[in-house]
């Protein structure tokens, strides 16, 4: 064999080396991108699941709370107008931005307000408090809250580490073209810096 077809087939050799390395990492680049994004999804799941319980809730809630006499009505349309702008605004996990994100969190975060008002308006009525429905209800409610708090935490832990991910290099370089995008937070609202007064 002559020295220079010896010299040919190792660089051929070389070569083909190297793309079949860059196609088995950017393959497993790839793959890790789409398991770090359906993670993210799954827990976008699990933050809908929490706050459609919440949602879910609230109507059982005004009714119990509709039964005391003279309750300020106002009140209650204002949670009842609350809840159903907060189920209509969507976000499809597929398809996040942080515009999305804010209107999400913004129809979520006027119903918190709104049962936060409804509570206050509760304390005047210490016959409505001591009945176990509504303590039921309440506590239900609670628990529904750090739900919501514990799977928003979990979505941005798992939104860091997507975002994280993708925008390392290379992976970035894999990452645009296959329209692998940041993912958006959960973000505090405002005001939560001051621990809010809850009286039940």
């Amino acid at each position: 064999m002559k020295k220079g077809c010896l010299i040919s087939i190792i660089i051929v050799a070389v070569i083909a080396f190297f793309v079949v390395s860059l196609i088995i990492w950017g393959t497993r680049v790839y793959n890790n991108m789409v398991t770090l994004n359906e993670g993210v999804t799954s827990q976008w799941g699990n933050v809908e699941t929490a706050y459609q319980r919440r949602a879910d809730l609230i109507p059982n809630f005004v009714n119990t709370v509709k039964g005391a006499a003279d309750f300020e009505q106002s009140t209650l349309t204002q949670v009842i107008e609350a809840r159903a702008k907060a189920t209509q605004v969507t976000i499809d996990p597929t398809n996040m931005t942080a515009e999305n994100m804010q209107q999400f969190q913004q129809a979520q975060g006027e119903l918190s307000s709104a049962i936060s008002r409804l509570m206050v308006v509760v304390e005047q009525y210490p016959q409505l408090k001591a009945t176990q429905n509504f303590r039921d209800l309440q506590v239900e409610l609670e628990g529904t809250e750090n739900r919501i708090s514990v799977e928003r935490r979990k979505f941005n832990e798992l939104a860091m580490s997507f975002n994280t991910y993708i925008k390392r290099f290379p992976q970035s370089f894999i990452a645009g073209p296959f329209g692998f995008g940041a993912k958006p937070y959960f973000e505090a609202q405002q005001g939560a810096e001051r621990a809010p007064e809850v009286k039940f």
